[in-house]
């Protein structure tokens, strides 16, 4: 059950709670064991939600899921202050340096990282035109919710809080969270970075993770030093209240990687992030071990979907070589057949390894295969070979593969030939390699005549 917090010292969330109440049907009850101001009297259920109103502002309730009948999550339907005009946002609370607005000192409260990812998905279905979407760092309290909890918010005037359209998309968006799980088996902590945040909220859209909390560059000046206990207990918080193992950073932090990686969690790229998307995690671990890292040019191709990343065990995928998807052998590819396919056409030359290769090393930003793969076994390093020499078709005129190598047959203009037959460089070397006879001295020279066959072996 998803327990809605709605604030009566906030205008925005009693317009958002009018319409969470007129959008679907609740029944009213009566809870006499509480104050009314603190969530008694008066509430709503539906299925999967229960509605309480408090007389207090939503940051600084604290535990308030003590209030509700056993929720599995809570959110806070709430005003956003700011001079960001019309905006959609949600964020995650707590303090990770002094408690300025509620909750306590350097403490976090538990996220729900996988309903923000459903929510963003349901503001853009809903929204009015002229609001924006978008998520912000934990800036705020309550530190202790009780359950994993969300603030979800209608910014950022007068106007916006006003605005009945605006407030019937929030509530809608709220009540699409019906049946979500709060967390899901991919989630990651956010280091610096604005008090807004679009390059965690790309990963959110588009990737397979979620994000929990996030301190921005004005966060981690107020945690201070990352060495010190309290600075280090609330980077810990940060990890377990996100249910997260990794974090991707957001300029340069180096006191507060070492810390990280001492707390036993890793320091990530956005790049590693998008790499591993659809990948088993364990398989990518594997694959960073045997061949290098993501950092350093590892690229995940199609096969490695061939493994259940939703919870990184085998899934049933066949191939011919290999009746567990996990398996892997690790092959060397050859250099100088990718040096020419790669001056043929870079991209499809990537595209060809990819399409049969659990993973690959590449240079160049990624957009070089060099070096070597892994593959689930000779079937699939064969298919890459086979690719690779259909590229070769395009340059030369024969291409045959053997055993041991791919051999490639060019006939073309030999500059030489054309020398000894009295030719000068110039526009008629440029003739003859057209394919267009020239004459010198009265006397014609056919291209036939000062073409050479070239062979050219490129071993696998």
């Amino acid at each position: 059950m998803i327990a809605v917090v709605v604030s009566r010292a906030d205008y925005a969330s009693e317009h958002i709670g009018e319409y969470l109440r007129s959008e679907a049907e609740w029944t009213e009850n009566e809870d006499d064991s509480r104050p009314d101001a603190d969530g008694g009297g008066a509430y709503y259920q539906r299925e999967g939600f229960e509605l309480r109103e408090f007389e207090s502002l939503h940051l600084d309730i604290e535990n308030v899921a003590e209030a509700f009948s056993d929720p599995e999550m809570l959110v806070f339907a709430s005003r956003h202050s700011g001079d960001t005009g019309p905006l959609l946002t949600a964020h995650f609370t707590g303090n990770f340096g002094p408690a300025e607005y509620g909750g306590t000192d350097g403490n976090l409260a538990e996220t729900s990282p996988n309903a923000q990812k459903k929510l963003l998905d349901s503001f853009d279905k809903h929204a009015p035109e002229s609001y924006e979407v978008g998520m912000e760092c934990t800036h705020h309290g309550p530190s202790e919710v009780g359950v994993p909890s969300m603030f979800v918010e209608l910014g950022s005037g007068d106007e916006q809080w006003s605005d009945s359209d605006a407030a019937r998309a929030v509530a809608q968006a709220i009540l699409d969270l019906r049946g979500v799980e709060p967390t899901r088996e991919r989630q990651l902590v956010g280091f610096g970075g604005g008090h807004y945040v679009p390059r965690f909220e790309r990963i959110v859209r588009e990737t397979d993770w979620a994000v929990g909390h996030i301190a921005s560059d004005w966060n981690l000046e107020e945690l201070g030093s990352p060495e010190k206990s309290q600075a280090r207990e609330t980077i810990r918080q940060a990890f377990e209240r996100s249910g997260a193992e990794y974090a991707v950073c957001e300029g340069a932090y180096p006191e507060l990687e070492s810390v990280v990686a001492d707390l036993g969690y890793r320091i990530v790229s956005e790049t590693w992030v998008r790499e591993v998307s659809g990948v088993s995690l364990s398989l990518g671990e594997e694959l960073e071990t045997e061949l290098s890292s993501v950092e350093s040019g590892l690229r995940f191709g199609e096969m490695a979907g061939d493994v259940d990343s939703a919870d990184d065990t085998n899934s049933a995928g066949d191939t011919d070589d290999a009746d567990d998807p996990n398996e892997f052998e690790v092959v060397s590819l050859p250099s100088d057949l990718l040096d020419s396919t790669t001056g043929i056409d870079r991209e499809e030359t990537r595209d060809a390894v990819a399409k049969h290769a659990i993973a690959f090393e590449t240079e160049q930003g990624g957009t070089r295969v060099s070096g070597r793969a892994a593959v689930h076994g000779p079937g699939d390093y064969d298919a890459i070979i086979d690719a690779l020499a259909a590229l070769l078709d395009r340059k030369y005129d024969e291409v045959e593969r053997t055993p041991d190598e791919i051999v490639a047959r060019e006939v073309g203009f030999d500059p030489e030939k054309a020398r000894k037959l009295g030719v000068s460089e110039g526009p008629k070397f440029g003739k003859l390699s057209a394919g267009t006879a020239v004459t010198v001295a009265e006397r014609t020279i056919p291209p036939e005549a000062v073409r050479t066959e070239r062979t050219h072996r490129f071993s696998i």
